[in-house]
């Protein structure tokens, strides 16, 4: 029978980027669970090198879930352009270089489309429970749209204000974040992960 997180436990969210932290509590916190960023516990990040994003999930929650001694929840997301080839991708955190720069980062995905007319585009979350004892159990979410130009609205993060989910008129970055949380990447794998562990 698959491990459940019960009301009342410990959880250590595997990230350091804070707007993925605000995105995550507030799934988790309606179900009781006390939460903990690896932040706070002064968690390193670690390498993040696997090929996909259900990979580097699962080495960011085993990490933490090691280090801290509890249950850990890691994201791994990225945004997807189909004539990019899906690029960024896995490499979406790394096209904003260390200082995190997000406008350089959608100004180059921006470049990397000047010579089609293809703007298709997806965002992929995927999130991953893990244990002390190394068990983990993945779910991964999806959203489809388009890329826009120029980038639109202030809230959300990342590439946010240039993707503009299929049946949508604005952007992620235009969305109050109640109304993203219903719709986006992240939501969805919240879903299946909601379904299948939480009590």
């Amino acid at each position: 029978m698959a491990r459940r997180l019960d009301r009342g436990g410990r959880l250590v969210l595997a990230s350091h980027n804070p707007g993925k932290l605000r995105e995550i509590a507030a799934l988790v916190t309606p179900f009781g669970l006390e939460i903990v960023s690896a932040g706070v516990l002064g968690l390193p990040e670690p390498v993040e090198d696997a090929p996909d994003f259900v990979g580097n999930a699962r080495i960011k929650a085993l990490a933490a879930a090691r280090g801290a001694g509890l249950v850990a929840l890691a994201d791994d997301s990225g945004f997807c352009l189909a004539a990019l080839d899906g690029a960024p991708g896995v490499h979406s955190a790394r096209w904003a270089g260390p200082e995190k720069n997000f406008a350089a980062a959608m100004a180059r995905a921006n470049a990397g489309l000047a010579a089609t007319a293809d703007r298709r585009a997806w965002f992929v979350a995927a999130l991953c429970l893990a244990w002390p004892d190394g068990e983990t159990a993945s779910f991964l979410g999806r959203v489809d749209g388009v890329a826009v130009w120029p980038p639109r609205g202030a809230h959300g993060f990342g590439y946010d204000p240039m993707f503009c989910p299929a049946g949508s008129t604005v952007t992620f970055g235009e969305m109050p974040p109640k109304a993203k949380e219903e719709v986006s990447h992240r939501a969805r794998a919240f879903a299946q992960l909601r379904a299948a562990r939480l009590g």
